[in-house]
């Protein structure tokens, strides 16, 4: 036992020397003299010692790439674009991405930046703006129809950020201020012909109810009249004599509310004891006289 114990130490070792471990999510490649031979899942494996060995370990995770493309846009603005693509290995084409891509982020690169200037100078500043999310899926297309023979999949594209010149971020912000303050104005502006209209409305309906109220006014004083005349009638005083009767009483009753308003600076001529007399005599005169012309007129006719 003792004698065959030299020989199976270095069996031990070399077979010792075959296993290896892969972690979750990474497939190993394995190669015997410089060729490929297969793939090692994540877990325990075993290779030839001294024949195989392990030509590089691929990571099967999803993996970011971040990218900044300066390009210009149609109205000759440059903008630069921050492009974050999200990609994986497939495990069935581990061997693709392994052999046939010698630096596959450049690869992922050269496709963006081809990309983003074949589009954006299609379109002007604000549309780059409105439409990144076109730009991010033609990005995504493009690069899935291209990486996939190589073994990549092409989960999301996205547009992160979009940069102007400060100049041109600058004009925005004022052309941006301008149109709100426009809009201000404008609001300003029918805001105070509504406040107008309204006020004229208010008037009209004021004066429309004032020109009622005096026409009301006016209606009751003669029912007010006719009823006095005919009171005075009844009492043997003539239409002539009952209008001049009125008339001068209106015009005491005018004098007592004039006297009434301590303030008052209006002066009355003639005023003088006299005056209520005569006025009455001249009144009545006048209208006997307008009745006697009317009679004539009829009896003419």
């Amino acid at each position: 036992m003792l004698e065959s114990l030299p020989i199976l130490i270095p069996i031990i070792i070399i077979l010792f020397l075959g296993i290896f471990t892969v972690q979750q999510q990474t497939t190993a490649i394995v190669e015997r003299f410089g060729k490929f031979v297969g793939t090692r899942q994540a877990g325990l494996n075993f290779k030839i010692p001294l024949i195989d060995k392990i030509a590089g370990r691929v990571s099967l995770k999803i993996q970011q790439l971040d990218v900044l493309v300066e390009t210009k846009t149609k109205d000759d603005v440059f903008v630069q674009m921050k492009i974050s693509v999200q990609f994986q290995i497939l495990r069935e084409k581990v061997e693709d991405a392994f052999y046939k891509l010698q630096n596959p982020h450049d690869q992922i690169t050269a496709y963006i930046f081809d990309v983003v200037r074949a589009e954006v100078p299609k379109m002007k500043l604000d549309d780059v703006f409105e439409k990144k999310d076109d730009i991010a899926l033609a990005i995504q297309r493009e690069l899935k129809e291209a990486m996939l023979s190589y073994g990549y999949d092409i989960v999301k594209a996205l547009v992160t950020d979009i940069d102007p010149d400060a100049q041109v971020k600058a004009a925005m912000n004022r052309i941006n201020a301008a149109e709100r303050e426009k809009i201000a104005a404008q609001f300003e502006g029918d805001a105070q012909r509504i406040s107008i209209v309204e006020r004229a409305r208010g008037e009209a309906e004021s004066k429309r109810l004032q020109g009622k109220g005096i026409a009301d006014q006016r209606r009751e004083i003669a029912r007010g009249l006719e009823e006095s005349v005919d009171v005075l009638n009844k009492a043997g005083i003539n239409s002539q004599e009952a209008s001049a009767l009125i008339v001068i009483t209106q015009h005491y009753d005018t004098l007592q509310s004039i006297g009434s308003e301590s303030n008052s600076n209006l002066i009355l001529l003639p005023n003088n004891p006299n005056a209520a007399s005569s006025m009455l005599n001249d009144m009545v005169t006048s209208l006997v006289a307008a009745n006697k012309i009317q009679e004539s007129s009829n009896k003419n006719k």
